[in-house]
């Protein structure tokens, strides 16, 4: 039988941070703790279970089969807290801090005016952004430590909310000078001999809209040697004005090449790509008045 006393939060919250920082120095300093200190609740915790929550390996701890089963419900507990010290504060003021995560290609979008012109109107709230991937801003949602991300796609795990705000068009770039830029209704098996300019396709952090990437190359016949692997957009897109190579961007992200003259969109017979941008909340987290007003404003 588990006594409160040892199966505290603070309790939970150590073993978190083990397990997130991956061993008891780096947890020590995530909790600003000794290392004595943060190993002794750890071994209390351990005691009280009867079962070790990590298994001891070179360099690193991993969680163990009991640390398995206990983390969702620790990271569970760890959010409830929040939401309810972020309830508490938001009976005292309207204002304070509001964590959003978002994919990095979505601050080219129009997303960008809405949360510009959200600061704009409330100045007293501070919105705090940082990027992931999709698959990433799910998990800092269901975790908490974000009240609200920005992904592509939708997540269908249980306790997390999705709604679609839009869809965003997919469309195929190239310099003003390619062979194809002044052709009309290119079919999508043209494009097969073309090199391309793409993300780094890293299976350790999945991105959901290189589905789209991916479908694309698949129907034009692209081999992997012919794909160039550039992390940053900026740097895609000046590469592709440079001529070497053409890629499928989000169509909001070429908006200002696309009025310099800088780049063109290649006009595609067969390829009708969209990709559904959706906000992420927890089905049962608290939403502050700031995160209720935005997402009014997203959507």
């Amino acid at each position: 039988m588990l006594h409160v006393g040892v199966m505290d939060s603070e309790a939970l919250r150590t073993f978190v941070a083990i397990h997130r920082s991956g061993g008891i120095t780096r947890a020590s300093e995530a909790l600003f703790r000794s290392q004595p200190a943060v190993s002794r609740r750890l071994a209390l915790l351990e005691k009280e279970l009867g079962m070790p929550l990590f298994e001891r390996t070179p360099g690193a701890l991993v969680l163990s089969e009991a640390g398995r089963v206990l983390l969702p419900y620790a990271e569970t507990v760890l959010a409830a807290l929040r939401d309810a010290e972020a309830a508490v504060d938001g009976l005292r003021s309207a204002v304070g801090p509001l964590a959003v995560a978002l994919v990095g290609t979505l601050a080219s979008s129009r997303l960008t005016a809405v949360l510009r012109r959200f600061a704009e109107r409330h100045p007293k709230i501070d919105v705090r952004l940082q990027t992931a991937t999709s698959d990433e801003v799910s998990e800092l949602v269901r975790r908490a430590d974000v009240t609200m991300g920005l992904r592509y796609g939708p997540d269908l795990a249980p306790e997390l909310h999705c709604e679609e705000i839009f869809a965003e068009r997919q469309v195929i770039v190239a310099a003003p000078d390619h062979r194809l830029a002044d052709t009309r209704k290119i079919a999508i098996g043209a494009l097969g001999s073309e090199r391309w300019i793409a993300f780094p396709d890293n299976p350790a952090r999945p991105e959901a809209a290189n589905r789209n990437v991916r479908r694309a190359f698949d129907a034009a016949g692209v081999s992997e040697a012919q794909i160039l692997r550039i992390d940053s957009l900026t740097a895609q897109k000046r590469l592709i004005e440079a001529g070497f190579g053409i890629a499928l961007i989000p169509d909001s992200s070429v908006q200002e090449e696309l009025a310099a003259g800088s780049l063109v969109v290649l006009d595609m017979a067969d390829l009708d790509i969209t990709a559904p941008v959706t906000v992420v909340t927890r089905a049962n987290g608290y939403l502050s008045g700031a995160a209720r007003t935005l997402l009014a404003e997203l959507r």
